[in-house]
């Protein structure tokens, strides 16, 4: 009997004692609550990734919304904004012509003004030179009968 039988016998009884205090199925229970835990792990992760996901989409989807809202605001103002600009044009060239109006008109009446400023002034001059030349060139019984002729002919008109 040498060295190796005995190390045989030491082993199978260490074999032995291990099976008799059931340290295999410890052993198999500890494998298997860690299986267990790491099963439970990866469903967790599997649920939470899902999760993810599902908030991922969503969070996609409202901004998809958000830009789309967006956009259809920016053509809103857009649109808005060349309607202000055409209603202002509108209200200038509106503006001008009226001002291009009431200053034609105001020339107009200018003009009329002068004119008969000017007629005025002549017909006074005339009167007063035909009253100088009518003087120069009648006597005092024609400019009688001719201050006569004219009193008629303003009450004929006046009646």
């Amino acid at each position: 009997m040498d060295a190796t039988f005995w190390a045989l016998i030491g082993l199978v009884l260490f074999v032995l004692l291990m099976i008799y205090i059931k340290v295999p199925g410890m052993m198999a229970k500890s494998l298997d609550k860690r299986a267990d835990n790491i099963r439970a792990e990866l469903d967790e992760a599997k649920r939470l990734r899902e999760e993810a996901q599902a908030l991922l989409a969503e969070y996609q989807k409202k901004r998809k919304e958000a830009e789309a809202e967006a956009a259809a605001l920016v053509a809103a103002a857009e649109r808005e904004a060349a309607l202000l600009t055409e209603e202002a044009r509108q209200k200038t060239e509106e503006f001008v012509a009226r001002r291009n109006a009431l200053s034609e008109q105001k020339i107009k009446q200018a003009e009329a003004d002068a004119i008969t400023a000017v007629k005025s002034a002549a017909i006074d001059i005339a009167v007063e030179a035909a009253g100088k030349v009518i003087a120069a060139k009648t006597d005092k019984t024609t400019q009688t009968a001719l201050f006569k002729d004219a009193v008629a002919k303003v009450q004929s008109r006046l009646n």
